[in-house]
């Protein structure tokens, strides 16, 4: 049997936090840690190691985009995927997260149906 995937969340908001918790198991997948800001994201990456890191642009600490970059300079969380969530939908605002690194960007407010598709299409294929 595959061991599930893994997925780290990260979003100051609680309900927002909750909500894609709920979309990454209705995905199929496992959390191995739901926080509330940028550093605890990039600690609760460095000892999960999780598949995918769900990030919120907008925390405290460090924002998705200084996580997103800190986890692609670090050699040990590299190859996860990233996903960002933000308020920001602009080209510019997709750009820069791309930029960071992430793997797909999604603006909120998303749907669930949309967030679990999403989910889905990063973990389904090994990262190039």
């Amino acid at each position: 049997m595959e061991a599930p995937v893994r997925v780290l969340v990260a979003d100051d908001e609680e309900d927002i936090r909750q909500l894609v918790c709920l979309a990454v198991r209705k995905a199929g997948c496992t959390v191995v840690a739901a926080v509330a800001d940028g550093a605890q994201a990039l600690r609760s990456a460095r000892d999960e190691r999780p598949d995918l890191v769900v990030l919120d642009v907008s925390m405290p600490e460090a924002t998705g985009l200084e996580v997103c970059a800190a986890l692609r300079a670090d050699q040990t969380t590299a190859g996860c995927r990233v996903l960002l969530l933000s308020a920001g939908a602009s080209s510019d605002d997709v750009a820069r997260g791309l930029a960071a690194g992430a793997d797909a960007y999604l603006p909120k407010p998303f749907t669930i149906a949309g967030l679990i598709a999403e989910v889905r299409e990063l973990t389904a294929a090994p990262r190039a």
